[in-house]
């Protein structure tokens, strides 16, 4: 009987639990929707950037309280270590992390502070330019036109965070030897 903790050979441990691999591809998922839709599929935009924010808070508490490599704790690491994986990786030869590297744990922060930022900011411009949604009659049409601009801004800066990180993520693959983007979907890593 083949056991499924072992691939090739080679013992495989359970890293990511199902709220993390959920929670990534769904965001992939309303990002990438969000992204493309607007105009004519403004609808389709707003839910999508619902589903974004409520995923984002969600795994915000996750990382306080799930599992051990879904935690900040496990995986915040401070500036010259992580600077110091990323010079490494990059020559590479970066020291091989179970759950999160430095490098990976950084874009982590990034992207939830850059997705975050989209969500609100497009809130903001729900809200004014068409007063609608929870932030309806906040802000005036004016403020909601001129946050569009913001919001553009930020979305574009975090598609260019998500290419770096899919570019990282290749990277890493390579450097360590094991299929990363495999592992993000059945949860198990070599030991």
């Amino acid at each position: 009987m083949l056991n499924p903790d072992r691939v090739a050979g080679t013992p495989k441990v359970y890293v990511w639990d199902p709220f993390v691999r959920v929670f990534h591809w769904s965001l992939v998922a309303g990002f990438t929707i969000a992204y493309f839709t607007e105009g004519d599929l403004l609808k389709v935009h707003v839910w999508a950037g619902y589903v974004v924010g409520l995923l984002i808070v969600a795994r915000v508490l996750w990382g306080f309280v799930g599992p051990s490599h879904a935690r900040f704790s496990d995986f915040i690491y401070d500036p010259a270590t992580t600077f110091r994986y990323l010079r490494d990786l990059v020559r590479f030869r970066g020291q091989r992390y179970l759950g999160h590297s430095p490098g990976g744990g950084a874009m982590v922060v990034l992207l939830l502070i850059f997705v975050a930022a989209t969500v609100v900011t497009g809130l903001v411009v729900y809200g004014g330019d068409q007063q609608a949604g929870p932030l309806a009659g906040m802000f005036s049409k004016a403020t909601g036109e001129a946050m569009e601009g913001v919001h553009e801004l930020i979305a574009t800066i975090t598609l260019a965070l998500v290419l770096v990180h899919v570019s990282a993520v290749i990277l890493a693959s390579f450097v360590h030897h094991e299929n990363l983007a495999r592992a993000m979907v059945t949860g198990r890593k070599r030991h």
